[in-house]
């Protein structure tokens, strides 16, 4: 059982091991374990510097689409490997194919922000909605477009039951650095 959660999880024999006593066999109890010590971790490391990294680029087929991801990490050694790699490439593909706005929601812009709140508040008024739960609506919408507007918050391309904050807390806990996208471009032939 331990064989078959690590190659599903990526995790080490010991977390592995670990996870499945504190599941009592179950596999699925495991995976949400590893992840939620993943989120634990991610979270502890969260105030460390990342000035190491890589550019990564991502060229979909066509080569009518790139992109530009930079992604940091605490040391060379872990930018050098390939789960940091991959990770990254992941990421790119993310970008690719759902093109968001930024990384975060402290990466919008306020004009932005505010664009999209008038507008749900103009739609929930024309649909007759009382003025007392205006407000609530267009709280409700807006984090609606934050999860599809913002990078951190999109779920996984690979895997939609995790979000790509998800995926990045759990590079944090395998690879036991901080991890931070910093910025990403994307090209489209002809412009966008």
């Amino acid at each position: 059982m331990i064989k078959v959660l690590r190659e599903r999880t990526g995790a080490g024999i010991l977390d592995c091991k670990k996870a499945l006593e504190a599941a009592d066999g179950d596999m699925e109890g495991a995976v949400q374990y590893l992840r939620e010590q993943g989120m634990q971790i991610a979270a502890r490391k969260a105030d460390r510097a990342t000035k190491e990294g890589l550019i990564v680029a991502y060229v979909h087929p066509g080569d009518k689409l790139g992109v530009l991801v930079e992604l940091n990490c605490e040391t060379d050694f872990v930018a050098r490997t390939e789960e940091f790699r991959r990770l990254g490439r992941d990421i790119a593909m993310q970008v690719a194919a759902t093109n968001p706005l930024a990384v975060d929601r402290e990466g919008l812009l306020e004009d932005v922000v505010e664009q999209e709140k008038g507008i749900y508040r103009a739609q929930a008024r024309r649909e007759g909605k009382p003025e007392q739960v205006v407000d609530r609506i267009v709280e409700g919408r807006m984090e609606k477009f934050y999860q599809e507007n913002c990078l951190l918050e999109q779920p996984f391309i690979k895997d939609p039951e995790r979000t790509v904050k998800d995926v990045v807390a759990e590079a944090i806990a395998k690879l036991g650095e901080n991890i931070t996208i910093k910025r990403f471009v994307r090209y489209r032939l002809g412009g966008e």
